[in-house]
């Protein structure tokens, strides 16, 4: 890519040879700059070398990462190597609205606080088809990977999308190596949680070129496999409630209750990639390149949950609280339902991905001043999961919670531990599945000039054009969560003369006592449960379809036939499709500069962006007007139609790049720019839902709606300034700082927008619709520092040491164009009533204060003790970043309940409010390691481990009593030999 080439011949032979890996074509690269033999660097050194003159010759503020050999990433993923480049941090929940569910290898990434981040492969666009539109880089192989490159402030020749950041994923090229090629390695990891069996992983890369008559060949084929099994074990604390009877004449918060799970994950990586290059000359060389990941994963869950009403909970006498009211010690009962009820879970759940990129590039010189490079790509992801939960019900005599140290503590009496192992006192409880499935596609194209000056001044011009078609289908089933009751409490003295417990015979191999063996590493111990075995959940639709026909002997009126289940399924509700097409057509120049008879020289370049963005969303809208009528009332139509909704929009991306050199070892930076990044596609769906409603007690007429998606959405955009100081003072020795401020508009969150409804008359109506909106501004700002060093001056083994340090500071803040000033959250029967505040609303109807962006830790640090010294080369590397929202409004931590509709209300708090806790991930940091030697120039071993420490991660959940503990996840350290071998 024309962004990578330099200037320097030095620079660029040197480069091409740390990337290699190879000492000979190192050797020869260099003699070839300079005419004189030098020391050659390898491994881990060389990588971080490597690196650092990407960085410091860029036209752009990028920090990169190499790998040290073929196949050899620092880390055991894509996430888990981003989050050592400064400013970079990655999200550990499976998804955003799933926070309790915990990724061991890391899943969304982002830079400098924000989730706009842009994912490329070799510069072309890369996306997974799950509604967004960057990768999900847990599916990437690492081993395919050559470096990965994090562009903070783009220039106009790179591709739109980019207001966080862009993450380049680099794979080599056949013309990268000198000659013959070949590599291989085999890994096997072991968890220490989820003991068992081990995880391999395997690699081989083959690489040749061949001198033809027709000019020169080369061919590449890097093929991937990767396995990793792990374990998370979690506690979790309910909500507190506000409650006024436990404590005379005080008002005390107590939980309904904790609970603990375990989930074993098994996941599959697959990948493979393929490059022909052929080059005519100097003038004419072409390349064809192959990728293809695919990424399978599984996981089994055993939960209990709390599912008591909160105001049935009793507490002991001898409880304790905080200064605040807030539960710490005390036994919980609950009488009114002769037990705590509690739901035993057996979840599962699939996912399947699949991302295949084909592109073809052509470049042309065609004379000393005239250089064409021309690019085709087709890209095509798809994926499909599974969700599948069976679950038991229970009353839990008693719980008795301590909530004072780092992790709760449970204890439980014999006889309760005794009653809570038996299957008889278990009744089966509910069903739930849920599948969707997701197909993308691309095709890009783009061609770029570059005309070189012979100027004092002026080093080129580029220009070009892209052009882009993109689909993207996402399909959920409806129901999207099909909850089907099997036998519930509620339901007894009304359709059932009692409650299904697990004596059929019919069942008699699908339910098992699962113990919590070695649960937090042996740091704690809780008692055993009985839960459906995995073959009920795994055995959809069979399985679900015997369940629940077991109730039917308990039917009140006789018949038998009381209960009925219906599978969910694809295409029977629009709701649950997002069918959406996008073409985009970029236009691009860019001028690059430079002074150098300046007493500092300075170089630089000036460019703008013009990109034009069609999009259309296949979508419905659907309206169930009031059956009341009368005077004042309107008359509307009911109608479910379908619709096209199209979004036509511009955007004019200014940018300038400066570069200062006060010495050969010293430059500053100053960077200013316009970005964009467009809207997912799942905030993008076109369906919509509207209502009518009637108060009949006084006449009054609302009109509301509830949008999916929002297809006028416009791109978030930015205001971005970057300035840097590089201080180059060893070559890979370095010390840099880096300031920046991205003014945000058009943030998208969640509210009310008009959306306008003709009566029968004709006569307009506007209906308050709550969806996506561009609704807020905002800015994220900060400064990075980074430092590197390898300690050549001490004395003899001593001088391998190096260090690598970074620290990043972000500061947020979003206003909302329309601000909220409710001070009471409002009423109504779910919390999907919930839009008076996007910042969350406590139990007792009250709201929080503002909230910063989601995902975004104010401070994140790395620290890496480093050596490398002859065979020996090793890392330690602690990774932190600070607390940070995950989300408002998720599951658990949201909910209604009661029947009081006044806000004045003494009572009000426990009743018909709508309540949304926000979600925060605390503090976290971990402890990584790896050694490694080399028995021969060709031959190495080596032992990873990750998470050395056994760090623990804290969910917190904001309420109006300050930051409680909301969960707990362990999945304790793991550890990966590895043997490579390359000639």
């Amino acid at each position: 890519m024309t962004r990578f080439k330099r200037t320097a011949i030095a620079v660029a032979a040197s480069q091409i040879a740390l990337l290699a890996g190879t000492t000979a074509l190192a050797q020869e690269a260099a003699q070839n700059a300079s005419g004189a033999n030098v020391v050659v660097v390898t491994g881990q050194r060389a990588a971080l070398q490597s690196a650092q003159k990407l960085k410091q010759n860029s036209d752009e503020i990028v920090d990169s990462i190499v790998a040290d050999d073929i196949g050899k990433l620092p880390d055991r993923s894509v996430t888990e190597v981003l989050q050592r480049v400064v400013g970079v941090t990655i999200d550990r929940t499976m998804t955003k609205g799933d926070p309790e569910h915990y990724s061991v290898e890391g899943s969304s990434v982002n830079v400098r606080g924000l989730s706009y981040v842009r994912s490329e492969l070799n510069g072309r666009d890369s996306f997974s088809a799950n509604g967004g539109r960057a990768l999900n880089f847990e599916d990437v192989p690492p081993e395919l990977m050559a470096g990965l490159d994090v562009y903070k402030n783009p220039s106009a020749e790179q591709i739109e999308g980019a207001v966080g950041g862009l993450v380049n994923l680099r794979t080599f090229l056949p013309f990268d190596f000198k000659g013959r090629k070949m590599a291989a390695s085999l890994q096997d990891t072991y968890s220490t949680l989820k003991k068992g069996k081990t995880s391999p992983s395997g690699s081989f890369m083959f690489s040749d070129r061949w001198k033809t008559g027709f000019g020169e060949i080369g061919a590449l084929v890097d093929l991937a496999y990767s396995e990793s099994g792990t374990r998370t074990d979690a506690f979790q604390v309910e909500p507190y409630y506000p409650r006024t009877d436990v404590v005379p004449g005080k008002t005390v918060w107590v939980p309904k209750g904790s609970q603990w799970r375990t989930l074993q994950f098994d996941r599959k990586r697959e990948g493979a990639y393929g490059a022909l290059q052929w080059k005519k000359d100097a003038s004419l060389s072409s390349s064809l390149t192959f990728f293809k990941s695919r990424y399978k994963m599984h996981w089994d869950e055993q939960a209990i949950f709390a599912q008591s009403s909160p105001y049935n909970i009793q507490v002991s006498p001898d409880a304790t609280f905080d200064s605040k009211g807030a539960l710490l010690t005390g036994t919980l009962t609950d009488p009114a339902d002769k037990g705590i009820n509690f739901g035993g879970d057996t979840r599962s759940a699939d996912r399947k991905s699949d991302t295949t990129d084909i592109a073809w590039h052509v470049h042309w010189r065609a004379n000393d001043r005239w250089t064409i490079d021309t690019d085709l790509q087709r890209i095509r992801a798809t994926t499909s999961s599974f969700d599948s939960t069976v679950a038991t019900g229970v009353t839990m005599p008693s719980e008795t919670i301590d909530l004072r140290g780092d992790v709760p503590s449970l204890s439980f009496t014999q006889a309760d531990r005794a009653y809570l192992a038996n299957p008889a006192n278990y009744y089966w409880a509910f069903t739930m599945e849920h599948q969707d499935r997701s197909k993308a596609g691309e095709w890009a194209w783009r061609t770029d000039a570059k005309y070189d000056f012979d100027h004092p001044v002026l080093r080129d011009i580029r220009f070009g054009v892209r052009l882009t078609d993109r689909d993207s289908r996402n399909e959920n089933s409806n129901p999207s969560y099909n909850w089907a009751a099997i036998t519930q409490p509620w339901q007894v003295g009304g359709t059932l003369t009692g409650l299904a417990y697990l004596g059929d015979s019919r069942f008699a191999n699908q339910v098992q006592v699962h113990s919590f063996n070695n649960f937090f590493n042996n740091n704690t111990s809780v008692p055993a449960l009985v839960f459906p075995g995995v073959g009920l959940t795994t055995g959809y639709p069979d399985s679900y379809a015997l369940l629940h026909t077991y109730p039917n002997k308990l039917c009140t009126d006789g018949s038998g036939k009381c209960t009925s289940w219906n599978p969910a399924t694809f295409g029977t509700d629009p709701a649950g499709l997002n069918d959406q097409s996008e073409r985009t057509g970029a236009l691009y120049s860019q001028l690059r500069f430079g002074f150098d008879d300046l007493k500092y020289p300075v170089d630089g370049n000036i460019g703008v962006r013009y990109v034009k963005t069609k999009m259309t969303a296949h979508g419905y809208t659907v309206f169930n007007p009031s059956s009341s009528t009368g005077p004042g009332i309107p008359v509307f139509t009911k109608f479910s139609q379908k619709q096209d909704f199209s979004n036509d929009y511009g955007n004019v991306l200014p940018s300038l790049n400066l570069r200062m050199k006060a010495t050969d070892k010293l430059q500053f930076r100053a960077s200013v720019s316009t970005g964009i990044s467009r809207p997912d596609f799942t905030d993008l769906q076109g369906y919509t839902t509207l209502s009518q409603n009637v108060d009949n007690a006084t006449g009054q007429v609302t009109y509301t709606g509830t949008g999916t998606g929002n297809p006028n959405l416009r791109p978030v955009r930015s205001h971005q300034v970057d300035l840097t100081g590089e201080w180059y003072f060893a070559p890979s020795g370095s010390f840099t700082v880096a300031l920046f401020n991205k003014q945000l508009k058009d943030v998208i969150i969640k509210q009310s927008y008009g959306y306008n409804v003709s009566d029968n008359s004709g006569k307009p109506y506007t209906f308050a619709v709550t969806g996506p909106v561009n609704g807020a501004d905002g800015h994220a700002r900060g400064a990075e520092i980074t430092y590197q060093q390898y300690f050549d001056k001490l004395p003899g083994w001593l001088s391998g040491f190096g260090v690598q340090a970074n620290f990043t500071y972000v500061d947020s803040k979003t206003s909302l164009h329309q601000p909220v000033h409710a001070v009471y959250c409002s009423g109504g029967n779910s919390a999907s009533n919930f839009n008076l505040n996007l910042n969350g609303c406590d139990i007792d109807g009250k709201t929080f204060g503002d909230l910063p962006l989601i995902g975004l830790s104010r401070q994140a640090y790395n620290l890496a003790l480093m050596y490398d010294k002859g065979p020996l080369s090793a890392r330690l590397a602690w990774n932190w970043r600070s607390k940070n929202l995950q989300n408002v409004n998720v599951n658990g931590t949201q909910g209604s309940d009661g029947t009081d509709t006044n806000p004045d209300s003494a009572t009000f708090g426990q009743h018909n409010v709508a309540w949304a806790l926000p979600v925060w991930m605390d503090g976290y940091g971990q402890l990584d390691g790896s050694i490694t030697y080399n028995f021969t120039e060709n031959l190495s071993i080596g032992l990873e481990a990750q998470n050395l420490t056994d760090s623990k991660t804290r969910q917190l959940m904001q309420q109006g009593i300050g930051f409680k503990g909301r969960a707990w996840f362990v999945s304790g350290p793991r550890y990966t030999a590895l043997m490579r071998y390359s000639f």
